[in-house]
Protein backbone atom coordinates (compact mmCIF):
# COMPACT_ATOMS: atom_id res chain seq x y z
CA UNK A 1 0.00 0.00 0.00
CA UNK A 2 3.01 2.76 0.70
CA UNK A 3 4.17 1.84 -2.86
CA UNK A 4 0.54 2.65 -4.35
CA UNK A 5 0.60 5.69 -2.13
CA UNK A 6 3.99 7.12 -3.26
CA UNK A 7 3.46 6.58 -6.46
CA UNK A 8 0.35 8.05 -6.56
CA UNK A 9 1.33 11.30 -4.88
CA UNK A 10 4.78 11.47 -7.26
CA UNK A 11 2.13 11.39 -10.32
CA UNK A 12 -0.20 13.82 -8.59
CA UNK A 13 2.83 16.52 -7.96
CA UNK A 14 4.35 15.84 -11.24
CA UNK A 15 1.15 16.34 -13.19
CA UNK A 16 0.64 19.41 -10.95
CA UNK A 17 4.52 21.17 -11.91
CA UNK A 18 3.88 20.60 -15.27
CA UNK A 19 0.49 22.28 -15.36
CA UNK A 20 1.57 25.35 -13.93
CA UNK A 21 4.65 25.65 -16.05
CA UNK A 22 2.69 25.29 -18.92
CA UNK A 23 -0.23 27.38 -17.69
CA UNK A 24 2.54 30.15 -17.70
CA UNK A 25 4.20 29.19 -21.06
CA UNK A 26 1.08 29.24 -23.06
CA UNK A 27 -0.58 31.90 -21.28
CA UNK A 28 2.33 34.33 -20.94
CA UNK A 29 1.94 36.36 -24.28
CA UNK A 30 -1.49 37.04 -23.29
CA UNK A 31 -1.72 37.84 -20.15
CA UNK A 32 1.61 37.36 -18.46
CA UNK A 33 1.43 35.70 -14.84
CA UNK A 34 -2.15 36.39 -14.14
CA UNK A 35 -3.55 32.98 -14.77
CA UNK A 36 -0.21 31.19 -13.25
CA UNK A 37 -0.93 33.40 -9.83
CA UNK A 38 -4.58 32.23 -9.76
CA UNK A 39 -3.89 28.64 -10.29
CA UNK A 40 -1.53 28.82 -7.69
CA UNK A 41 -4.00 30.25 -4.93
CA UNK A 42 -6.68 27.36 -6.17
CA UNK A 43 -3.64 24.82 -6.38
CA UNK A 44 -2.53 25.90 -2.39
CA UNK A 45 -6.29 25.70 -1.27
CA UNK A 46 -6.71 22.24 -3.32
CA UNK A 47 -3.70 20.69 -1.51
CA UNK A 48 -5.31 21.64 1.78
CA UNK A 49 -8.80 20.41 1.28
CA UNK A 50 -6.35 17.19 -0.19
CA UNK A 51 -4.53 16.96 2.83
CA UNK A 52 -7.78 17.48 5.53
CA UNK A 53 -9.46 14.95 3.50
CA UNK A 54 -6.81 12.40 3.20
CA UNK A 55 -6.66 13.07 7.58
CA UNK A 56 -10.15 12.29 7.91
CA UNK A 57 -11.31 8.91 8.49
CA UNK A 58 -13.35 8.69 5.06
CA UNK A 59 -16.05 7.01 6.87
CA UNK A 60 -17.34 10.70 8.05
CA UNK A 61 -18.49 11.08 4.75
CA UNK A 62 -21.27 8.90 5.21
CA UNK A 63 -22.78 11.06 7.48
CA UNK A 64 -22.70 13.71 4.97
CA UNK A 65 -23.76 12.07 1.89
CA UNK A 66 -27.21 13.06 2.08
CA UNK A 67 -26.61 16.76 3.30
CA UNK A 68 -23.91 17.26 0.63
CA UNK A 69 -26.45 15.79 -2.60
CA UNK A 70 -28.79 18.09 -1.71
CA UNK A 71 -26.45 21.18 -1.35
CA UNK A 72 -25.24 20.10 -4.84
CA UNK A 73 -28.55 20.19 -6.26
CA UNK A 74 -29.19 23.39 -5.01
CA UNK A 75 -26.37 24.90 -6.60
CA UNK A 76 -27.25 23.30 -9.79
CA UNK A 77 -30.81 24.63 -9.89
CA UNK A 78 -29.46 28.09 -9.10
CA UNK A 79 -27.08 27.86 -11.72
CA UNK A 80 -29.29 27.58 -14.63
CA UNK A 81 -31.34 30.46 -13.15
CA UNK A 82 -31.03 33.99 -14.99
CA UNK A 83 -29.07 36.96 -13.20
CA UNK A 84 -27.46 33.85 -10.91
CA UNK A 85 -25.75 31.80 -13.28
CA UNK A 86 -23.25 33.47 -15.18
CA UNK A 87 -23.84 32.43 -19.31
CA UNK A 88 -20.78 31.88 -21.22
CA UNK A 89 -21.13 30.66 -24.88
CA UNK A 90 -24.19 29.28 -25.08
CA UNK A 91 -24.26 27.65 -21.67
CA UNK A 92 -25.21 28.58 -17.75
CA UNK A 93 -22.26 26.33 -16.13
CA UNK A 94 -20.64 29.33 -13.49
CA UNK A 95 -21.34 31.50 -10.31
CA UNK A 96 -19.18 34.20 -10.59
CA UNK A 97 -18.03 36.53 -7.75
CA UNK A 98 -16.22 39.05 -9.06
CA UNK A 99 -13.94 37.53 -11.53
CA UNK A 100 -13.60 34.40 -9.36
CA UNK A 101 -15.69 31.13 -11.17
CA UNK A 102 -17.19 28.53 -9.12
CA UNK A 103 -18.61 25.38 -11.50
CA UNK A 104 -21.44 23.65 -9.05
CA UNK A 105 -21.03 20.65 -11.35
CA UNK A 106 -17.45 19.71 -9.96
CA UNK A 107 -19.61 19.90 -6.52
CA UNK A 108 -21.77 17.34 -7.74
CA UNK A 109 -19.38 14.52 -9.33
CA UNK A 110 -17.99 13.97 -5.89
CA UNK A 111 -21.83 14.86 -4.26
CA UNK A 112 -22.83 11.81 -6.25
CA UNK A 113 -19.90 9.36 -6.14
CA UNK A 114 -20.24 9.87 -2.26
CA UNK A 115 -23.92 8.90 -2.00
CA UNK A 116 -23.56 6.39 -4.52
CA UNK A 117 -21.23 4.66 -2.63
CA UNK A 118 -23.14 5.58 0.86
CA UNK A 119 -25.95 3.67 -0.93
CA UNK A 120 -24.19 1.05 -2.50
CA UNK A 121 -22.78 -0.53 1.13
CA UNK A 122 -25.80 -0.10 2.83
CA UNK A 123 -28.40 -1.50 0.12
CA UNK A 124 -25.11 -4.13 -0.72
CA UNK A 125 -27.48 -7.55 0.31
CA UNK A 126 -30.50 -5.79 -1.76
CA UNK A 127 -28.63 -5.36 -4.94
CA UNK A 128 -30.38 -8.14 -6.63
CA UNK A 129 -33.76 -6.14 -6.56
CA UNK A 130 -34.51 -4.74 -9.41
CA UNK A 131 -36.28 -1.64 -7.34
CA UNK A 132 -33.48 -1.10 -4.76
CA UNK A 133 -30.60 -1.72 -7.42
CA UNK A 134 -31.95 0.64 -10.16
CA UNK A 135 -34.68 2.33 -9.72
CA UNK A 136 -34.00 4.08 -6.70
CA UNK A 137 -29.85 4.72 -7.44
CA UNK A 138 -31.19 5.55 -11.37
CA UNK A 139 -33.73 8.35 -9.90
CA UNK A 140 -30.79 10.38 -7.77
CA UNK A 141 -28.60 9.78 -10.60
CA UNK A 142 -31.23 11.03 -13.31
CA UNK A 143 -31.59 14.18 -11.40
CA UNK A 144 -28.00 15.00 -11.40
CA UNK A 145 -27.43 14.05 -15.04
CA UNK A 146 -30.99 16.04 -15.99
CA UNK A 147 -29.49 19.69 -14.10
CA UNK A 148 -26.18 19.27 -15.79
CA UNK A 149 -27.37 18.12 -19.22
CA UNK A 150 -29.52 21.77 -19.51
CA UNK A 151 -27.09 23.59 -18.72
CA UNK A 152 -25.98 22.44 -21.15
CA UNK A 153 -22.89 20.40 -20.33
CA UNK A 154 -23.12 16.80 -22.24
CA UNK A 155 -19.82 16.02 -21.72
CA UNK A 156 -19.88 16.13 -17.93
CA UNK A 157 -23.32 14.47 -17.79
CA UNK A 158 -21.77 11.50 -20.08
CA UNK A 159 -19.04 10.94 -17.89
CA UNK A 160 -21.15 11.32 -15.25
CA UNK A 161 -23.34 8.42 -16.39
CA UNK A 162 -20.16 6.50 -16.96
CA UNK A 163 -18.85 7.00 -13.58
CA UNK A 164 -22.21 5.89 -12.00
CA UNK A 165 -22.75 3.02 -14.02
CA UNK A 166 -19.43 1.54 -13.44
CA UNK A 167 -20.01 1.82 -9.14
CA UNK A 168 -23.40 0.09 -9.92
CA UNK A 169 -21.99 -2.74 -11.19
CA UNK A 170 -19.10 -2.72 -9.04
CA UNK A 171 -21.91 -2.42 -6.11
CA UNK A 172 -23.57 -5.86 -7.31
CA UNK A 173 -26.02 -4.72 -9.77
CA UNK A 174 -26.62 -7.38 -12.37
CA UNK A 175 -25.86 -6.42 -16.38
CA UNK A 176 -29.35 -6.56 -17.46
CA UNK A 177 -30.71 -4.08 -15.02
CA UNK A 178 -28.21 -1.96 -15.96
CA UNK A 179 -28.80 -2.10 -19.96
CA UNK A 180 -32.29 -0.43 -20.40
CA UNK A 181 -31.81 2.79 -18.54
CA UNK A 182 -28.52 2.64 -20.59
CA UNK A 183 -30.20 2.16 -23.59
CA UNK A 184 -32.70 5.08 -22.40
CA UNK A 185 -29.80 7.60 -22.23
CA UNK A 186 -28.35 6.98 -25.60
CA UNK A 187 -31.02 7.39 -27.26
CA UNK A 188 -31.99 10.66 -25.14
CA UNK A 189 -28.54 11.97 -25.83
CA UNK A 190 -28.65 11.28 -29.55
CA UNK A 191 -32.14 12.50 -30.19
CA UNK A 192 -30.68 16.07 -28.17
CA UNK A 193 -27.76 15.63 -30.70
CA UNK A 194 -29.83 15.72 -33.62
CA UNK A 195 -32.01 18.64 -32.38
CA UNK A 196 -28.76 20.67 -31.95
CA UNK A 197 -27.49 22.17 -34.90
CA UNK A 198 -24.18 23.08 -33.31
CA UNK A 199 -23.11 19.96 -31.88
CA UNK A 200 -24.42 18.33 -35.35
CA UNK A 201 -21.94 20.49 -36.79
CA UNK A 202 -19.26 18.96 -34.09
CA UNK A 203 -19.79 15.78 -35.04
CA UNK A 204 -19.57 16.58 -38.74
CA UNK A 205 -16.18 18.19 -38.44
CA UNK A 206 -14.95 15.10 -36.16
CA UNK A 207 -15.65 12.74 -39.38
CA UNK A 208 -14.28 15.08 -41.72
CA UNK A 209 -11.86 17.41 -39.64
CA UNK A 210 -9.82 18.47 -42.99
CA UNK A 211 -13.09 19.93 -44.63
CA UNK A 212 -14.27 21.94 -41.72
CA UNK A 213 -10.48 23.23 -41.19
CA UNK A 214 -11.75 26.53 -41.01
CA UNK A 215 -15.05 26.36 -39.18
CA UNK A 216 -16.52 24.57 -36.32
CA UNK A 217 -13.40 21.97 -36.85
CA UNK A 218 -10.70 25.10 -36.53
CA UNK A 219 -9.65 24.10 -32.77
CA UNK A 220 -8.77 20.66 -33.70
CA UNK A 221 -7.02 21.16 -36.90
CA UNK A 222 -5.37 23.82 -34.99
CA UNK A 223 -3.90 21.13 -32.23
CA UNK A 224 -3.41 18.70 -34.66
CA UNK A 225 -0.86 21.30 -36.14
CA UNK A 226 1.06 21.54 -32.93
CA UNK A 227 1.42 18.02 -32.06
CA UNK A 228 2.86 17.55 -35.77
CA UNK A 229 4.99 20.88 -34.92
CA UNK A 230 6.03 19.03 -31.66
CA UNK A 231 7.46 16.15 -33.11
CA UNK A 232 9.27 13.76 -30.73
CA UNK A 233 11.06 16.55 -28.09
CA UNK A 234 9.06 19.31 -28.80
CA UNK A 235 9.85 23.19 -30.32
CA UNK A 236 11.00 23.75 -26.44
CA UNK A 237 9.67 25.57 -23.54
CA UNK A 238 7.93 28.98 -23.88
CA UNK A 239 8.58 28.75 -28.37
CA UNK A 240 5.25 27.42 -29.48
CA UNK A 241 3.34 28.96 -32.08
CA UNK A 242 -0.24 27.67 -31.62
CA UNK A 243 -0.73 29.40 -28.53
CA UNK A 244 -0.45 32.84 -29.96
CA UNK A 245 -4.42 32.81 -31.04
CA UNK A 246 -4.38 30.00 -32.85
CA UNK A 247 -5.98 27.01 -30.36
CA UNK A 248 -8.73 28.63 -28.76
CA UNK A 249 -8.51 27.44 -24.89
CA UNK A 250 -5.48 26.83 -25.34
CA UNK A 251 -4.68 27.26 -21.71
CA UNK A 252 -8.09 25.18 -20.48
CA UNK A 253 -9.30 22.31 -22.50
CA UNK A 254 -6.77 22.12 -25.43
CA UNK A 255 -3.49 22.79 -23.40
CA UNK A 256 -2.47 18.90 -23.97
CA UNK A 257 -1.96 20.21 -27.65
CA UNK A 258 0.83 23.40 -26.31
CA UNK A 259 1.93 20.37 -23.98
CA UNK A 260 2.86 18.27 -27.86
CA UNK A 261 3.90 21.43 -29.78
CA UNK A 262 6.71 22.91 -27.07
CA UNK A 263 7.68 19.49 -25.25
CA UNK A 264 6.66 16.93 -27.78
CA UNK A 265 5.38 13.54 -28.12
CA UNK A 266 7.54 11.73 -25.23
CA UNK A 267 6.07 14.48 -22.90
CA UNK A 268 3.03 13.75 -24.00
CA UNK A 269 3.23 9.82 -24.00
CA UNK A 270 4.96 10.53 -20.51
CA UNK A 271 1.38 12.52 -19.35
CA UNK A 272 -0.81 9.20 -20.09
CA UNK A 273 1.68 7.20 -18.73
CA UNK A 274 1.26 9.66 -15.66
CA UNK A 275 -2.70 8.95 -15.75
CA UNK A 276 -1.95 5.20 -16.77
CA UNK A 277 -0.14 4.88 -13.23
CA UNK A 278 -2.88 6.92 -11.32
CA UNK A 279 -5.82 4.42 -12.44
CA UNK A 280 -4.03 1.52 -11.40
CA UNK A 281 -2.77 2.95 -7.45
CA UNK A 282 -6.51 4.20 -7.60
CA UNK A 283 -7.84 0.69 -8.06
CA UNK A 284 -5.18 -1.00 -6.15
CA UNK A 285 -6.22 0.92 -3.43
CA UNK A 286 -9.90 0.20 -4.03
CA UNK A 287 -9.37 -3.45 -4.03
CA UNK A 288 -7.69 -3.26 -0.84
CA UNK A 289 -10.06 -1.17 1.06
CA UNK A 290 -10.99 -2.55 4.68
CA UNK A 291 -15.15 -2.34 3.58
CA UNK A 292 -17.50 -2.16 0.85
CA UNK A 293 -17.63 1.85 1.24
CA UNK A 294 -14.35 2.50 0.94
CA UNK A 295 -14.33 0.07 -2.20
CA UNK A 296 -17.00 2.19 -3.95
CA UNK A 297 -15.82 5.69 -3.02
CA UNK A 298 -11.99 4.90 -4.41
CA UNK A 299 -13.26 3.06 -7.38
CA UNK A 300 -15.50 6.19 -7.96
CA UNK A 301 -13.27 8.66 -7.70
CA UNK A 302 -10.52 6.89 -9.91
CA UNK A 303 -13.17 6.00 -12.76
CA UNK A 304 -13.51 10.07 -12.11
CA UNK A 305 -9.90 11.21 -13.15
CA UNK A 306 -9.00 8.26 -15.25
CA UNK A 307 -11.90 8.82 -17.39
CA UNK A 308 -11.94 12.50 -17.70
CA UNK A 309 -8.24 12.37 -18.57
CA UNK A 310 -8.81 9.94 -21.63
CA UNK A 311 -11.54 12.17 -22.72
CA UNK A 312 -9.78 15.18 -23.09
CA UNK A 313 -6.86 13.61 -24.30
CA UNK A 314 -9.11 11.79 -27.03
CA UNK A 315 -10.43 15.37 -27.97
CA UNK A 316 -7.31 16.78 -28.25
CA UNK A 317 -5.79 13.89 -30.47
CA UNK A 318 -9.04 14.63 -32.55
CA UNK A 319 -10.05 10.50 -31.63
CA UNK A 320 -13.20 12.01 -30.01
CA UNK A 321 -15.62 15.01 -30.73
CA UNK A 322 -14.88 17.93 -29.10
CA UNK A 323 -16.38 18.14 -24.95
CA UNK A 324 -15.66 20.92 -22.82
CA UNK A 325 -13.72 19.03 -20.19
CA UNK A 326 -10.28 19.79 -18.84
CA UNK A 327 -7.54 17.90 -18.46
CA UNK A 328 -7.20 17.15 -14.77
CA UNK A 329 -4.05 18.88 -12.75
CA UNK A 330 -2.90 20.67 -15.50
CA UNK A 331 -5.94 22.68 -17.17
CA UNK A 332 -6.48 26.04 -16.30
CA UNK A 333 -9.56 25.69 -13.77
CA UNK A 334 -9.95 26.25 -10.03
CA UNK A 335 -13.13 24.50 -9.97
CA UNK A 336 -12.21 21.04 -11.21
CA UNK A 337 -8.61 21.40 -9.45
CA UNK A 338 -10.34 21.19 -5.89
CA UNK A 339 -12.53 18.40 -7.43
CA UNK A 340 -9.45 16.50 -8.17
CA UNK A 341 -7.59 17.48 -5.16
CA UNK A 342 -10.29 16.23 -3.29
CA UNK A 343 -10.98 13.14 -4.75
CA UNK A 344 -6.77 12.45 -4.32
CA UNK A 345 -7.66 13.05 -0.83
CA UNK A 346 -10.09 10.57 -0.41
CA UNK A 347 -8.13 8.19 -1.95
CA UNK A 348 -5.01 8.60 0.50
CA UNK A 349 -7.54 8.25 3.27
CA UNK A 350 -9.24 5.16 2.04
CA UNK A 351 -5.83 3.68 1.70
CA UNK A 352 -4.33 5.27 5.07
CA UNK A 353 -7.36 3.10 7.07
CA UNK A 354 -6.77 0.14 4.83
CA UNK A 355 -4.28 -1.68 6.77
CA UNK A 356 -6.80 -1.84 9.92
CA UNK A 357 -8.63 -4.64 7.94
CA UNK A 358 -4.72 -6.15 7.23
CA UNK A 359 -4.42 -6.42 11.16
CA UNK A 360 -7.91 -8.03 11.20
CA UNK A 361 -7.46 -10.49 9.66
CA UNK A 362 -4.17 -11.47 11.08
CA UNK A 363 -5.72 -11.07 14.53
CA UNK A 364 -8.38 -13.98 13.26
CA UNK A 365 -5.37 -15.73 11.94
CA UNK A 366 -3.99 -16.34 15.35
CA UNK A 367 -7.43 -17.03 17.20
CA UNK A 368 -8.09 -19.61 14.63
CA UNK A 369 -4.69 -21.07 15.09
CA UNK A 370 -2.91 -19.94 18.34
CA UNK A 371 0.31 -21.82 17.63
CA UNK A 372 0.66 -19.27 14.52
CA UNK A 373 1.84 -16.45 16.81
CA UNK A 374 4.46 -18.38 18.59
CA UNK A 375 6.05 -19.75 15.36
CA UNK A 376 6.11 -16.02 14.29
Amino acid sequence: MKVAVTTLAFCIAALLALGLVMLYSSSMTQVGAHYLMMQLAWCAIGLVLCVATASLDYQLLKKFAWPVFILALILLVAVIVPHIGRKINGARRWFDFHDVRFQPSEFAKLALIILLAWYGDRYQRQMQNWKRSVVLPGLLIAVVLGLIFVEPDRGTAILLAVVSGAMLLIAGVRWKYVVPPVLFGTIVLVVSILRDPMRMRRIFSWWDLEQHKDGVGYQAYQAMIAFGSGGWFGLGLGNGRQKLGFVPEHHTDFIFSIIGEELGLVATLLVVLAFVVIAVCGIYIALNSRDTFGLLLAAGVTLLIGLQAAINIGVVTSALPNKGLPLPFISYGGSNLLAMLTCVGILFSVARHAPAREKISKVAEIDENPFAARAT
